[in-house]
């Protein structure tokens, strides 16, 4: 897609971000699409599901960028946020996704399933989105009238020196031959995504199950579809084709005047969906009374997501307004709130952002931030579940001991509760 000026570019790369978003949300509003609630009915239930279906969405979406990347359809290299960066922030990627993990299990649900809700009426989820958005917006931007930020005050003197320098880059392709990395991209890509869609369609019971058959594959089509769309929108420049993100950089020489320049060049780079720092990007943009300058695809994709999950409950009459049952549901959903913003910019992105979109390039710190995130939900679901069962009798370590247990990771022995 080439345009004849970078307004015309950027309004069509915006309007198509929020187009493919309306479809997500409705489709995920839809068939119940939910990263927390697929780890819930495997650890309570043993039902997976919800599970096969996030797996599917993954599979998709791995398949289809390594595919396109080694046609050179899309971009995944100059990604923003940068999931290949040689910089592996292992420390940042496992105690973010722990972080995040717990809190959208307090949440009662990841960033990308508040919008859902504040779609269908839940009021709950509009506090956990401006709590979540504030905080991300200050991880990333500096306090008025200072130069420091919530992450270089709380995080980085301590947890940055722990990150390894992989060289050009941390995906999988590669670290195994730099020579290469298309290609071998390509084959490991293809074979995990292959295998995953074999563990998926083998159970009779996902192939029978058209919401999660259609929620895995139109979440892993849309993700898909954000690094097509986000990687080929060009302007064309004395018959040389510029990216967004070239011709940023390039500015004042290629265009006449400021007219229409973003903020930013970052957000014009090749991305696709992830939802906690849009979330900062989207609270930055209202404190600035809506600017022009500061509308990205994130913004657009978050809103997308809202507007389509609201179409959708007007059309099926399950718009409903939801509040606080108590004062503890309260408090919970606020402390998942902040946990949510400081984990999603710490560990790069959230469960759509690290597990599907970052997943989908095969770097190494987007496995380490979806295992963390998996992990961090499922020991918070046991340590509730226990202290449920067992009331008073469950103090926080018994309960997180048995809920270690059960996932075997620590003897049996060692429990003093006994498994439920």
């Amino acid at each position: 897609m080439i345009f004849e000026s970078f307004i015309d570019a950027q309004s069509t790369f915006l309007w198509s971000t929020f187009a493919i978003a309306v479809v997500l949300g409705a489709v995920v509003n839809k068939t119940n699409f939910c990263t927390m609630g697929a780890v819930s009915d495997w650890v309570n239930i043993g039902d997976l599901g919800r599970i096969r279906a996030w797996m599917l969405a993954m599979a998709i979406a791995m398949l289809g960028v390594v595919i396109m990347e080694s046609m050179s359809m899309v971009d995944p290299g100059s990604a923003f946020p940068p999931y290949r960066m040689g910089n592996l922030i292992w420390a940042e990627n496992i105690l973010g996704g722990l972080i995040f993990g717990i809190g959208m299990t307090l949440a009662s649900g990841c960033g990308n399933k508040a919008l859902i809700r504040i779609g269908g009426g839940n009021i709950k989820s509009i506090m956990v989105l401006l709590i979540i958005g504030v905080i991300a917006y200050f991880m990333v931007n500096p306090f008025p009238d200072s130069d420091k930020t919530l992450f270089t005050v709380l995080f980085y003197e301590w947890i940055r020196p722990l990150a390894i320098d992989l060289g050009s880059a941390q995906d999988i392709g590669t670290l195994i031959s730099e020579e290469n990395a298309v290609t071998v991209r390509l084959i490991v890509g293809s074979l995990l995504a292959m295998a995953a869609l074999v563990f998926i369609f083998k159970s009779a019971d996902f192939r029978g199950s058209f919401d999660n058959v259609l929620g895995g594959a139109v979440v892993g089509l849309v993700v898909l579809g954000g690094w097509y769309l986000s990687s080929n929108v060009n302007i064309n420049v004395e018959d040389e084709p510029y990216t967004m993100s070239s011709y940023y950089e390039e500015w004042d020489r290629v265009s006449d005047s400021d007219e229409g320049k973003p903020a930013e060049g970052r957000p014009l780079s090749p991305q696709s969906f992830t939802f906690i720092n849009p979330m900062g990007q989207t609270m930055g943009y209202i404190a600035s009374k809506f600017d022009r300058s500061l509308v990205t695809f994130g913004i657009m994709a978050l809103l997308g997501v809202i507007v389509g999950s609201f179409l959708w409950s007007l059309l099926t009459r399950s718009f409903r307004i939801e509040w606080f049952a108590s004062g503890q549901d309260f408090v919970n959903h606020f402390i998942g709130a902040v946990l949510m913003g400081f984990g999603g910019v710490l560990a790069l992105g959230c469960t759509i952002g690290q597990g599907i979109t970052g997943v989908s390039t095969l770097a190494v710190g987007s496995f380490l931030a979806l295992v963390s995130i998996v992990f961090g939900c499922a020991i918070t679901m046991k340590i509730q579940y226990y202290k449920l069962v067992y009331e008073e009798e469950a103090s926080f370590i018994k309960a997180l001991v048995a809920g270690l247990a059960d996932m075997k990771l620590l003897p049996n022995s060692l429990r003093k509760l006994d498994a439920v």
